[in-house]
């Protein structure tokens, strides 16, 4: 067993999350997906075990909107595994119109795409650390360049809350903490893992589907469906990001379609990443 590479998804009973798990399952893998519902987690592993003949896809349970369950989640995956060769940060999502707040206080946003990615990540470092090359994958988004609009002063969005907005400030700053990781794990000289970002493209999956962004977005919603990409198609990149031998000493980096992209640098400076890097630690440090 130890041989054998072990990937950890989250938000894998879906979309490309589920499309990166059976391909990764069928690659010989120990495929471990997360989702919310338990029965349909189950579901889905069994479809995944059948598709791929692999019997080694297990799952983790947890809402991952509740830093209580992410810390579960870990937990439970280290209590199995002694190593971890990939994380893919997958789980995600836009919110609805009206601002909303998780019970533990983080408005629903930040919590699924920023805070949850970050506080896994950070609690699963040392089984990564056993990996000869971990890697850890996190899933942006274009958005981060076309919605996003940050005030560094209300990074809760109590004042001026989109939905749209939330999602692309979420992105970008996931993107920069990725960033920010890459050159803290040099730093550390922790030389076997890498940490990168993607943007999948725009993917006929549920994403999305059941927010309320109001009655416009709905409607454009439903007209663009038929020209997205799949979920075998949007999970290229991150395979690319998880499997290539070309991706092994790449850290820090954002891709779109298997290339290196760009970042939008309208609102970066390196006070604003470290800003974002601190925010995030300290709104997960009761569950670290």
């Amino acid at each position: 067993m130890n041989d054998r590479k072990i990937v950890l998804i989250t938000g894998a009973t879906s979309g490309i999350g589920k499309a990166a798990a059976i391909a990764m399952a069928k690659s010989n893998y120990i495929v471990v997906i997360h989702g919310r519902n338990q029965e349909k987690t189950i579901q889905v592993c069994e479809e995944i075990r059948s598709i791929s003949a692999n019997k080694d896809v297990n799952f983790v349970i947890g809402d991952l909107l509740l830093m209580n369950d992410v810390k579960k989640v870990a937990e439970t995956f280290i209590s199995r595994y002694g190593k971890l060769d990939v994380l893919i940060n997958n789980a995600g999502g836009i919110m609805n119109k009206e601002r909303e707040i998780t019970i533990e206080g983080f408005e629903k946003t930040l919590a699924i795409n920023l805070l949850a990615p970050f506080l896994l990540t950070k609690l699963l470092l040392d089984p990564l650390k056993q990996s000869e090359d971990g890697r850890i994958i996190n899933v942006s988004s274009d958005a981060h360049k076309l919605a996003a609009k940050p005030d560094f002063d209300d990074l809760g969005m109590t004042k001026n809350y989109t939905p749209l907005t939330a999602y692309g400030n979420a992105k970008l700053f996931l993107i920069w903490i990725t960033q920010h990781l890459s050159n803290e794990l040099k730093q550390l000289d922790a030389h076997n893992l890498t940490v990168n970002t993607l943007h999948p493209g725009a993917v006929a999956t549920s994403f999305g589907v059941k927010s309320n962004l109001g009655v416009f977005f709905n409607i454009i919603a439903k007209l663009a469906r038929p020209f997205l990409k799949t979920a075998e198609q949007g999970a290229e990149t991150m395979l690319y990001l998880a499997t290539s031998n070309e991706m092994k000493n790449i850290s820090g980096k954002y891709f779109v379609n298997k290339k290196q992209a760009i970042v939008s640098n309208k609102y970066y400076s390196q006070k604003h990443e470290e800003l974002i890097w601190n925010y995030c630690v300290e709104k997960t440090k009761n569950w670290l």
